[in-house]
């Protein structure tokens, strides 16, 4: 089990700039735009999706292909239904049947499977047989053989699996490295895991020992590189450190991650923030608020629309937006609203858009409707 503990507590985010796209619809027709905002491929289709793994699938003529990010059509439009690339793998649908393609749209013989799934980052999928789930790679070699129940989708390189009704850990090798024998667990992206067994809330440790943390009823997994986590107990929310001490007790209604050493609390129907020693640096004034960005903004809530923080608790961009979720994968463990990488999707006044940290409205447009940016390189 210390395999896995080392692996995450070694893991290091390694990012080069980029170029990423948007898909955005203009009127009744989908485009793509750049980072500065420019239409770098005319709003012309339909329906499109947005890129992944360097294509994008669109609907030419009510047939799906893909195009690269200079809009040229790179598998000729012959499919009736089409999904992203992943690891240069596809799922399309032709008469009914789905089945694989790779990124020149030639047919991959793959083991069967009673459904197909997406390939993610780590060049695996699952395959189901019979009830089981397994593990395959990209050339279709059984890296797992069906035998879990249930596998959820790796994270920080490594997967929960079910096992009769218990929860344990794998490897993107396939490898055990939590036996099966907890009630719930989920994966940090610090090298602690989150746990229940039986009635008891607790963490496993580098060591893989688990150790119950005294009166907590829920615990919520740790961000990537943060040390405090937030957990109820009797009622209330308070935050544990890595070694399961409360260091900040009990007190809240609600509560969220610390980012940017700052957490987002509630107490008496409103929204603040508080410092790692439980000092309120931004007092209780929202009625809704979430988690920091890296970019050191947050959203808040003033009346029924959106504005963003900054950690002194300025408002710097008025609040005059919504707010959606967008996913950023193994950088958090999970989806988050606002900031990312220096740009938020927000709507206002019906359409959709993108400001950058000043609060200017990127390329200085807004859309009928506009996805997060995705990586075409």
């Amino acid at each position: 089990m210390k395999i896995f503990f080392t692996c995450l507590l070694g893991l290091t985010v390694s990012l080069t700039h980029a170029q990423k796209l948007a898909l955005v619809k203009k009127g009744k027709s989908i485009g793509y735009i750049n980072e500065q905002g420019t239409m770098v491929i005319p709003p012309t289709y339909k329906s499109a999706g947005s890129f992944s793994g360097g294509l994008a699938a669109v609907n030419i003529d009510g047939k799906w292909g893909y195009i690269d990010a200079s809009g040229k059509v790179v598998i000729e439009p012959q499919f009736d239904r089409a999904k992203s690339f992943h690891s240069g793998v596809a799922i399309v649908s032709v008469d009914k049947e789905w089945q694989y393609i790779d990124d020149n749209g030639n047919v991959l013989d793959m083991p069967l499977s009673d459904k197909l799934y997406d390939f993610d980052s780590n060049g695996l999928a699952f395959v189901r047989q019979d009830g089981l789930v397994g593990i395959m790679n990209t050339k279709g070699d059984l890296i797992l053989k069906p035998t879990y129940e249930e596998i959820k989708p790796f994270e920080h390189g490594f997967a929960k699996v079910k096992q009769g009704d218990k929860w344990g850990i794998i490897s993107t090798a396939g490898t055990v490295v939590v036996i099966p024998e907890y009630n719930e667990i989920d994966i940090s992206g610090n090298g602690i895991a989150v746990a229940k067994k039986n009635d008891m809330y607790g963490l496993i440790a580098p060591d893989g020992v688990f150790r119950p943390i005294e009166g907590a009823t829920k615990i919520w997994p740790f961000l990537e590189g943060e040390t405090l986590t937030y957990a109820r107990k009797d009622g209330k929310m308070g935050f544990i450190n890595t070694q399961g001490e409360w260091v900040i007790a009990p007190q809240f209604d609600k509560a969220r991650a610390f980012r940017r050493g700052l957490a987002p609390v509630h107490l008496d129907k409103k929204w603040g923030y508080i410092n790692a020693q439980g000092e309120w640096v931004i007092q209780p004034q929202y009625p809704d608020a979430e988690i920091f960005s890296l970019d050191g903004l947050a959203p808040v809530k003033v009346g029924k629309e959106w504005g963003f923080v900054n950690t002194s608790g300025e408002l710097v961009i008025p609040a005059q937006y919504g707010i959606s979720v967008a996913f950023i994968g193994f950088l958090t463990g999970g989806d988050e609203k606002g900031f990312i990488d220096g740009v938020a999707r927000v709507s206002h006044k019906k359409k959709w858009g993108f400001i950058d940290t000043n609060g200017d409205v990127v390329g200085g447009e807004w859309f009928e409707n506009a996805e997060p940016f995705e990586s075409v390189n």
